[in-house]
């Protein structure tokens, strides 16, 4: 059990409240997919990425990204159970996708991108730590059932 201080917690929510979910999550996909080019092998059904532009102004991409948004909220707003809260995803993403779990840290590094890009210079190293922290408990508890 991970253990959040209410500075955490605080921070955490404040990001969480300026989060643009039409902006962050399909920036964040589009930018996985992008620089990340062998993840676009579990997005077969969203058509041909030949270019950024042909990820980044797809609507499945937007659409799914901003899914992932959602998903993420749900974690915020179960911060002391974040391991149970995705535990039926972990299933899904290894049992059903077959997702390579090392993509859940490539997504938490393009999210933390996006979202230092979008919160500029209240995105300190101290919110950033809190930030990594979380995601790193978010990406545990999506790897769980690989172990």
């Amino acid at each position: 059990m991970v253990e959040w201080t209410e500075e955490e917690r605080k921070a955490i929510q404040t990001i969480w409240g300026k989060m643009n979910y039409d902006v962050v999550g399909p920036e964040a996909l589009g930018r996985v997919m992008f620089v990340y080019p062998w993840t676009q092998r579990y997005f077969g059904g969203f058509g041909t990425f030949s270019s950024v532009e042909s990820i980044m102004g797809n609507d499945k991409v937007r659409a799914h990204g901003k899914v992932v948004l959602h998903g993420l909220d749900r974690a915020v707003q179960n911060m002391d159970n974040i391991k149970e809260t995705y535990a039926e995803l972990s299933v899904l993403h290894s049992e059903k996708l077959h997702v390579d779990p090392d993509n859940f840290r490539l997504l938490g590094d393009c999210l933390t991108i996006v979202v230092a890009g979008q919160l500029g210079s209240a995105f300190t190293p101290e919110v950033q730590a809190t930030w990594q922290k979380f995601l790193r408990v978010v990406i545990s508890a999506l790897q769980r059932q690989y172990h």
